[in-house]
């Protein structure tokens, strides 16, 4: 069953809200690379932002977020266009930290400051754009919305919610992102501020919503907004072993030489979502050949 994200505007059409279901998107992320809980949230939250932010992306665009700080976890990068189909991973999935002071998923510590994160923005119709801002808590929802404040100068507000069972598997998954529109007025924003500040547990919330409009009411007020659009939402990977063809072609032919001879063939992994690739001593003598 795939998520759903919903655009949608608020408060007169002063405020754009974006909210999303993530919950199958986080398992299968889970599921593809094993992760333990904490990497499982740190990594979930950043699968759940980078959906927020390509749902602002056109035709086919596409976006590479790439979390790195000084923590266990690594590098985190995920991957998103317009139609909703996100992918990820990080570097070291087996991290499993102690709870925080606030009995959380401690994913500031497993991220680590100092840090980094970086947004690469690839647009069909222009240069590709790249903004990177340092990393200022770890937890990530502040980190995104400190991102969007500083490089694309768009006042926002993200939450990130990754609910982790203790076998390992993800019950819930999901976000927000609301963004104040030029000419906002200072008491919707006032009002804004205050239903974000009483909105309590994000992972609570999420988790006990029959359905993500219920998020939506939550943020701005019942029947206080309305939908501009729907999409769906998934793990999604793009890799085949064609595609790893050609990556192997490129090699250096003395490095294919040695996969023959030493190896007798090639295994391929890929990063994303785990999946392996076969090639025999035949296919990579072809591959060879055809440099």
């Amino acid at each position: 069953m795939k998520g759903q994200l919903i655009k949608a505007l608020a408060f007169d059409d002063q405020i754009r809200v974006f909210v999303v279901d993530a919950t199958d998107l986080v398992k299968r992320a889970q599921e593809k690379h094993q992760t333990w809980h904490t990497a499982t949230a740190a990594l979930g939250r950043s699968l759940v932002a980078t959906a927020l932010l390509s749902a602002n992306l056109k035709g086919d665009d596409h976006l590479l977020v790439q979390i790195k700080g000084n923590g266990p976890l690594g590098l985190i990068s995920c991957d998103g266009d317009t139609q909703g189909r996100i992918r990820g991973y990080v570097s070291n999935p087996n991290v499993a930290l102690e709870l925080n002071s606030k009995g959380k998923l401690d994913v500031a510590r497993a991220v680590g400051l100092p840090g980094s994160l970086k947004v690469s923005k690839y647009l069909a119709d222009s240069e590709a754009f790249t903004g990177q801002v340092e990393l200022i808590s770890g937890e990530l929802g502040e980190d995104f919305t400190y991102y969007m404040a500083v490089s694309e100068q768009t006042p926002s507000s993200i939450g990130l919610s990754v609910l982790v069972n203790p076998d390992e598997s993800v019950q819930s998954a999901g976000g927000f992102m609301i963004q104040v529109l030029p000419g906002t007025s200072d008491e919707v924003i006032d009002q804004l501020e205050t239903r974000i500040k009483s909105l309590g547990s994000l992972s609570e919330l999420i988790d006990g919503s029959e359905a993500i409009t219920d998020l939506l009411d939550s943020l701005v007020g019942l029947n206080n907004s309305r939908v501009i659009s729907q999409q769906p939402v998934e793990f999604y990977c793009p890799c085949s072993k064609e595609r790893f063809r050609k990556s192997l072609a490129v090699l250096d032919s003395n490095m294919l030489q040695q996969m023959i001879d030493e190896d007798k063939g090639a295994e391929v992994i890929c990063q994303y979502c785990s999946a392996t690739y076969q090639f025999s001593e035949e296919e990579l003598k072809a591959i060879l050949a055809n440099q």
